[in-house]
Order: structure tokens, then C-alpha cells, then sequence
């Protein structure tokens, strides 16, 4: 069976603005796939933003069920991840879904992985998919030695990952919370 790759995606919090974004590159094997989907969605009437990556129709079930418990737990970010990470662990079906999360808030920055976990990144920057390492190393040195916004890292990290990882594009979208 074909494996579907695809993503980046970065979140980065500096001076109380979090900025997250991601590729539009979805690979099957070696042929892209698609260059322009949408992997960043905002939810809870536009206060919590969610970047997915892993197999589409996982990480669709996964933020519909993120956005749920957002509803459940009135915008808890932290609580709706926690809760959803035991329904996660403990039901069959989703025990099986092959993605992972990012979400933020204004103050939260965590990260949904695919067995579960719920992780919160010490400085500020999460990371996940087929070209996260690279976007991850790119914003820290970004964050450390300039004076970019949240935002403007997001976008330059993105673009150092898409020019090193070939699951991921140049095709970035990035949304900001303040």
C-alpha cells in the first residue's frame, strides 16, 4: 500500500502573539498528490487554531473530535487535548488514526501526538509532520538571533523546511492569534 506524506506544520509564540502555519503539500509515494490543501483551521469561533498532519481523513476525524470537546470544555484548550487524548488511548477506532495536532490558544501551545500524548513544547515552538525537524531548527535559530514576529518566523522556517524536505512546499499558510 502507498503511503500518503504530507506536511509541515510550525507554531511559534513570541511576545504574546502565536503565529501557526503550514505547507500544502500532500504526497502518495513519489507524485505529489495535491500542492494547496488547507491544513490550518480555525475553530471555537476563531479563538483556537489547529494544524494537523498525518493521513487526511485521520486528521480530519481527529480535529472534529478536537472541536467537539473544545464545545464540551467552553474553549479549553488544555482540558478538550487532555480529554481527547483519553478517548484517544481508549477507543479502538481512533487508537488507529495515523495523525497528529497542533493547537493553540492565546495561552496555550500544545502538541496531540499519535499515541496520545498531550505535549506542551518548553520555548514556545511545536512541530510536527514530514519536514517538522527542519522547521523546528529553523524557527529556534530564527527566534534566537532575530527580530522577526511570531508570524514572519512561522512563514521564513516553513520556507527553510520546504527547500530541505521533499513532502513539504512552498505553498504556506499562516493564521495568527494575538
Amino acid at each position: 500500500m502507498t503511503t500518503i506524506r504530507s506536511t509541515t506544520i510550525l507554531a511559534v509564540r513570541r511576545n504574546g502573539a502565536t503565529a501557526l502555519g503550514g505547507d500544502g503539500q500532500v504526497t502518495l509515494g513519489d507524485i505529489v498528490f495535491k500542492a494547496d490543501a488547507h491544513k490550518i483551521r480555525r475553530l471555537h469561533n476563531g479563538k483556537v487554531l489547529a494544524g494537523f498532519a498525518g493521513a487526511a481523513a485521520d486528521a480530519f476525524a481527529l480535529i472534529e473530535r478536537f472541536e467537539a470537546k473544545l464545545k464540551d470544555f467552553a474553549g479549553n484548550v488544555p482540558r478538550a487535548a487532555t480529554e481527547l487524548a483519553k478517548d484517544w488511548r481508549m477507543d479502538r477506532a481512533l487508537r488507529r488514526l495515523e495523525a497528529m495536532m497542533v493547537a493553540v490558544d492565546r495561552e496555550s501551545l500544545l502538541i496531540v501526538s499519535g499515541t496520545g500524548d498531550v505535549i506542551q513544547p518548553t520555548d514556545g515552538i511545536a512541530a510536527i509532520g514530514s519536514g517538522g525537524s527542519y522547521a523546528l531548527a529553523a524557527a529556534r535559530a530564527l527566534l534566537a538571533h532575530s527580530q522577526l514576529t511570531a508570524g514572519q518566523i512561522v512563514r521564513s522556517a516553513l520556507e527553510i523546511a520546504a527547500d530541505l524536505c521533499i513532502y513539504t512546499n512552498r505553498n504556506i499558510e499562516v493564521e495568527e492569534i494575538n
